[in-house]
């Protein structure tokens, strides 16, 4: 009887393409560049500079990603999507807010500390921690679809889809045709 609930299970549930850890940290890089950017020219600094900082990520990793299929301009780069692990669809606002509220936080950290390294504050790189404790769940999860803690906390899940720029693909194209005209 069991058996036969498994392969039930197995049947139903669908199957989405896996997302390499490399792409979904690329895809992180460049919303939080972005972010970080406009924060930057707004010059924003101190906790000022961490509530633009907030804002600016929430609208970008929340209503942008809630308007366009959970793909952020990051993850719309490399073809990935975020999806909420009960229905497998879009997730909503505040499963969003919960995932992006974490993961803001600790990108905030991060480029704060390594902003402060180039001045020579070696301490500051323990800012870091909470952001590659936060991903390097990822690299422990065996299961079929790998989550951080801020996934976890959203009960979201990435998965790579169609839809997107395919900028992995392209830059890979670039680099062998280089290579070719080089030889």
């Amino acid at each position: 009887m069991s058996s036969e609930r498994s392969e039930l299970s197995e049947l139903v549930a669908p199957a989405f393409p896996r997302v390499p850890t490399w792409c979904r940290a690329i895809a992180l890089g460049i919303d939080g560049f972005l972010v970080l950017l406009i924060t930057g020219l707004l010059g924003a600094s101190g906790l000022v500079g961490f509530l633009i900082f907030m804002l600016l990520w929430i609208a970008s990793r929340v209503f942008v990603v809630y308007r366009n299929y959970g793909q952020s301009l990051g993850r719309w780069a490399l073809n990935m999507r975020v999806i909420d692990t009960r229905f497998h669809r879009t997730p909503q606002l505040l499963e969003l807010s919960k995932r992006e509220g974490v993961l803001g936080f600790f990108v905030f950290l991060a480029l704060n500390g390594l902003g402060n390294l180039a001045l020579g504050h070696a301490g500051v790189v323990l800012l870091l921690v909470p952001l590659i404790a936060d991903g390097g769940v990822v690299l422990f999860d065996m299961s079929q679809y790998p989550q951080t803690f801020h996934d976890r906390f959203g009960e979201t899940i990435v998965i790579g889809v169609q839809r997107g720029y395919s900028l992995d693909i392209r830059v890979r194209n670039w680099i062998d045709k280089m290579q070719q005209y080089l030889k």
